[in-house]
């Protein structure tokens, strides 16, 4: 059985400031954009790599969810807890165009790897 991801949800509370980061600074390509206003699925993904992508959304649209699981989930979509996704480069410095991450930034690399590895928590800056 051949299986490939082809898409992964995470949310988002802004659609501007998504598009902003995962278009104009990692240069994904949007591929599909639906809805209005903050009600947005904005389907966006790297331009060499047509089959994966990842699915901006908007948490609150969900109809099963609670008004205190609303509350939650923003909460902790402000502290960059909620959802993740990892993405990998073949150098850390290909990832710099630009955006500064709100938090230190700490970069590990196995020893004796053949690969240098990159970890970060980016999250989108918001405002206060």
């Amino acid at each position: 059985m051949d299986i490939t991801i082809h898409s992964s949800m995470l949310p988002h509370d802004d659609p501007e400031e998504s598009l902003a980061f995962y278009r104009d600074i990692l240069g994904f390509e949007v591929r599909l954009d639906v809805g209005k206003g903050k009600m947005r699925w904005i389907t966006v993904g790297p331009p060499n790599q047509p089959g994966t992508s990842i699915v901006l959304n908007p948490p609150a649209a969900n109809p099963a969810i609670t008004e205190d699981e609303r509350r939650t989930i923003a909460e902790m979509m402000a502290k960059g807890t909620y959802a993740m996704v990892v993405l990998a480069t073949k150098t850390s410095t290909e990832c710099s165009s630009g955006y500064r991450p709100p938090t230190p930034t700490s970069f590990k690399s196995p020893p004796n790897s053949p690969t240098e590895f990159a970890t970060a928590r980016c999250a989108i800056p918001r405002a206060p």
